[in-house]
C-alpha cells in the first residue's frame, strides 16, 4: 500500500483539502500536513528562525491522520518526511487549491512550491488546482482518473506534475502542456490614499490578460480541458 502525503496552502479546514485526502485514499494510506491558515504565494518558503509546531487535527475524512503545522507548505512536506514519516512518502499530493496555478502565478504558488519541495527530496509529487469558485464538478469527476494515471508516473528529475481543473463542462485531458509565459491577470496599481511623510498606499489592479500559447496550460483551461503539464526545480 502506498504511502501519501498531503499538504496545501490554503489551510488545514480548506474544502480542497479534504476532497483530495476522500479520493487519495483509494490509492493507499493517507497523512495530511497542512498549515494553520491560508499560505498562498510564499511559493518554496520555509521557517528557519522559530519552531514549526505540529498538533494533532481531527480530520473529516476516516482512516486519513491529519496535523496542523503552524509552517508554510513547504515546511509541512519536511516535517511529513522527515518526522511523521520516516520511511518515506511514496506521493505526495498538494491541493485542490482553490484557483488556477498555470503560466507566470506558478513561481509565486506554494501549492506547486509545496510539491517541488518534494522532488527536492526525489519523491514523486502532483499539484492540484481548479478554477475558483462552487463549481467541482469537473474536478469531482475527473480527479479518481487523473491520480490513477499519474500516480506511477515518473516526469523526471526534479520535476512534478501540475494539473488544473476547468469549471463547468470539460472537453477533456490534454497532457503535455507548457508553462505559458503568460498570466490569467496580470497587476497594475492605483493610489488608494496618500500617507503621512510622503508615503503612499497603492491598491493591485489585476486586469485579465488575452495571449497565451497555442500549447500552454492557461490555453487550455481557458478552453474547458483539464489541463497536465510538468514543472520541474531550479538547481
Amino acid at each position: 500500500m502506498k504511502r501519501i502525503l498531503i499538504t496545501n496552502d490554503d489551510g488545514i479546514e480548506a474544502p480542497g483539502l479534504v476532497r483530495l485526502a476522500a479520493a487519495a485514499k483509494a490509492f493507499g494510506e493517507v497523512t495530511v500536513v497542512a498549515p494553520h491558515q491560508e499560505r498562498s504565494g510564499l511559493s518554496r518558503s520555509i521557517t528557519v528562525k522559530k519552531p514549526v509546531d505540529l498538533v494533532p487535527h481531527a480530520f473529516p475524512v476516516p482512516g486519513v491522520s491529519a496535523w496542523c503545522c503552524s509552517g508554510t507548505p513547504s515546511d509541512c512536506v519536511r516535517v511529513g518526511v522527515s518526522w511523521l514519516i520516516p520511511e518515506k512518502p511514496d506521493l505526495i499530493l498538494s491541493g485542490i487549491n482553490a484557483g488556477y496555478n498555470t503560466g507566470a502565478e506558478i513561481q509565486y504558488s506554494a501549492t506547486v512550491g509545496a510539491a517541488l519541495e518534494a522532488a527536492f527530496f526525489g519523491i514523486p509529487a502532483i499539484a492540484l488546482s481548479e478554477s475558483f469558485g462552487p463549481d467541482h464538478s469537473v474536478t469531482d469527476r475527473f480527479l479518481p482518473r487523473i491520480l490513477a494515471d499519474l500516480q506511477d508516473q515518473g516526469p523526471g528529475p526534479d520535476a512534478v506534475f501540475n494539473v488544473n481543473f476547468p469549471s463547468g463542462s470539460c472537453r477533456g485531458i490534454l497532457t503535455g502542456r507548457t508553462v505559458s509565459a503568460g498570466s490569467m491577470f496580470r497587476v497594475r496599481y492605483s493610489l488608494a490614499e496618500e500617507l503621512p511623510g510622503g508615503g503612499l498606499r497603492l491598491a493591485p489592479d489585476p486586469y485579465p490578460d488575452e495571449v497565451f500559447e497555442e500549447d500552454s496550460d492557461i490555453r487550455a483551461v481557458a478552453g474547458g480541458f483539464i489541463s497536465v503539464g510538468i514543472v520541474r526545480n531550479i538547481r
